[in-house]
């Protein structure tokens, strides 16, 4: 099957390098080969939207929150990716974040986020944040704050499911099933997990996308060929399965190598693999 046109990758790490704690950036930038070159697309979006050409890629979209406890990152990452995906809001959806502990009112952030910084999505990383995906039942109003504000205009929300490499990561707080409360909780919100559950907790990812209406998985950081082994049913959750690749996050080299990858998979039909990278994401993300 050759590459379809439009694809999506909803998970592309495009931030602020500079922000990285030093031994976070140690272990992002070691052993790459195209480390200048990725170095320069954090800060051209025009070089980065042709190297996107080049792969076969139409839209991506940029993960970003803040994490300074782990990764470094501010609140200002928000700023950050709302400006890069205004350069070329044709190729770019901006995902950004809130961390309640580190705004003053968490109701006037997210207004700032969604209504003044109009990002097209927010990112919640248990993991890196330090706090679960339903801390809200434990005491933090401001988490249940953005998931009711995403709820209510309609904004996608992706949540960190599985491990993380990186150092001072609290893994344990990726496990997937501490969003059954979530969408519970929040029934209309559309929530995506990504990298669901990598790669402790596959299978409880892939139910509460079976449970639940606007639970959708994304497919970063999962090598292609392990695919079939690890989400054997995909076809069950055909239209709720979005194309991701966690580039250039340790481990993930090539874009174009991924989606050749995927699309040589004879496990999968050409039209469930459609599905994924190109018509759930227009879905979740209609071109303007």
């Amino acid at each position: 099957m050759e590459l379809p046109d439009g694809i999506t990758d909803i998970h592309v790490h495009i931030q602020p390098w500079e922000q990285l704690r030093p031994e976070v950036a140690a272990a992002m930038l070691q052993g790459r080969e195209d480390l200048e070159e990725v170095q320069r697309f954090q800060r051209d979006p025009g070089a980065f939207a042709e190297f996107l050409d080049r792969n076969g890629v139409a839209r991506a979209g940029l993960i970003n929150y803040p994490a300074p406890g782990i990764m470094g990152f501010t609140q200002a990452t928000n700023d950050f990716v709302a400006r890069y995906r205004d350069a070329r809001p044709d190729r770019f959806l901006a995902w950004g974040g809130m961390d309640p502990r580190l705004v003053r009112d968490s109701e006037a952030e997210m207004r700032r986020l969604l209504d003044e910084l109009k990002l097209d999505g927010i990112k919640v990383h248990p993991p890196h944040q330090g706090f679960a995906a339903n801390a809200y039942l434990d005491g933090m109003a401001g988490l249940r704050v953005l998931y009711a504000a995403c709820q209510e205009r309609g904004v996608p929300v992706m949540i960190h499911t599985g491990t993380s490499v990186f150092p001072g990561a609290r893994s344990r707080l990726g496990e997937p099933m501490a969003c059954d409360d979530v969408a519970v909780d929040f029934p209309e919100l559309r929530i995506v997990l990504a990298h669901a559950g990598r790669p402790l907790w596959y299978e409880q990812a892939f139910f509460l996308a079976r449970r639940h209406r606007h639970v959708a998985l994304d497919l970063s950081g999962i090598p292609p060929q392990q695919l079939p082994d690890k989400l054997p049913r995909l076809d069950q959750i055909a239209d709720k399965v979005l194309w991701g690749t966690d580039w250039p996050g340790p481990g993930v080299r090539n874009l174009r190598r991924n989606l050749e990858g995927f699309l040589a998979l004879p496990q999968y039909s050409a039209t469930l693999k459609r599905k994924i990278l190109v018509d759930n994401a227009l879905r979740l993300f209609p071109r303007s």
